[in-house]
């Protein structure tokens, strides 16, 4: 189902997905953008490797919201997908408080990966890139993670948390993309971006 959510008067890209985050993020930096979410088949593949999971789910992303598009109407589209690994092993979003406890247990006073694949699909083509952060957990309580999971912050969130919110109390350390640890990460997306011709510097000279 594609689901148009938001849109500016000039658009670049249809961005696939429905994540305030990700939008904010591209607005950010000044790329204006159509939101239209895609729904697809998340099951991860038997003997899948993280980084080749996102890498295919935002691919997949991308792919599915090109071909619902009109051909008149078709605009490069931008995908993108997180996942959270402790020792190559994905977490997930969780299901219920038990199982955010479950997570965050995982998490609690080690390091883990977070992946970001980004896709870009056009006529020519469709183009990935990937973001590899660290981030680093004090040890936590039980009490705190449960607390945690009763703000509401992580229950749609790939590995249980959040790192702008309130789970920035949690974090001791990270290594990598802060914007790739939040789901979009910006320096691979503007890279991605400039195959189709866009820069900074064109968006600051449109604005004029």
């Amino acid at each position: 189902m594609l689901r148009a959510m938001q849109s500016f008067s000039k658009p670049l890209i249809y961005l696939a997905s429905a994540s305030p985050r990700r939008s904010a993020l591209l607005a950010q930096v000044g790329i204006p953008h159509t939101v239209a979410p895609v729904d697809i088949d998340e099951s991860i593949h038997s003997g899948e490797k993280p980084e080749g999971y996102v890498r295919r789910l935002a691919s997949e992303k991308a792919q599915a919201l090109w071909e619902r598009l009109d051909a008149s109407a078709r605009l490069p589209v931008l995908a993108a997908d997180t996942s959270v690994a402790v020792d190559e092993h994905i977490l997930g979003k969780p299901q219920d408080e038990n199982d955010e406890i479950r997570i965050l247990g995982r998490l609690s006073g080690r390091t883990h990966r977070v992946y970001t694949a980004i896709a870009l699909k056009n006529s020519e083509s469709c183009r990935t890139q990937v973001s590899l952060s660290e981030v680093t957990f004090r040890v936590l309580s039980e009490s705190e993670m449960r607390t945690y999971w009763r703000t509401g912050e992580p229950a749609d969130k790939a590995g249980g948390y959040a790192v702008q919110g309130y789970a920035a109390l949690f974090i001791e350390r990270i290594s990598g993309s802060f914007s790739g640890i939040m789901g979009l990460p910006l320096f691979e997306t503007g890279e991605l971006l400039k195959s189709i011709g866009w820069s900074l510097g064109s968006r600051l000279e449109g604005a004029e």
